[in-house]
């Protein structure tokens, strides 16, 4: 599972993957179209051929080195998400992979309307159901 953040914007999405490889990651990363992107990333050696790649400027710490933010570079928000969306998967136990995106789209809902005010999280939220 990958969690990208639009720090632009502040929207957060969680994408189910079957790996965590490279060819996953430049896939996520393809329908991203402001260039030049700067993409932060954790140590993680999918990340690596980034570096090599000239669409991308890549940022990125290595929390196995005691690193976890250097000034704007840090995964803090995604690491984030990413403990709120465990235990809200929890009472699921044994979602079906095929059912997952699902769940995640409803998380994701949730989170959304979560930091809106009222009026504007009923008009999002019909909005998402229609």
């Amino acid at each position: 599972m990958f969690t990208i953040v639009d720090r632009g914007t502040d929207n957060r999405y969680v994408i189910p993957a079957k790996s965590a490889d490279e060819s996953t990651v430049r896939l996520l990363l393809a329908n991203l179209e402001k260039e030049p992107l700067t993409i932060y990333t954790d140590g993680f050696r999918a990340y690596d051929p980034l570096n090599e790649d000239d669409a991308f400027d890549r940022e990125y710490v290595v929390h196995g080195d005691g690193e976890h933010a250097d000034e704007d570079v840090h995964v803090n928000t995604c690491e984030s998400h990413g403990s709120l969306l465990r235990p809200w998967l929890s009472p699921h136990r044994g979602v079906s992979k095929d059912k997952l995106t699902q769940y995640l789209r409803a998380f994701q809902l949730r989170r959304k309307l979560l930091r809106k005010p009222g009026r504007e999280a009923l008009k999002h939220a019909i909005k998402a159901t229609l």
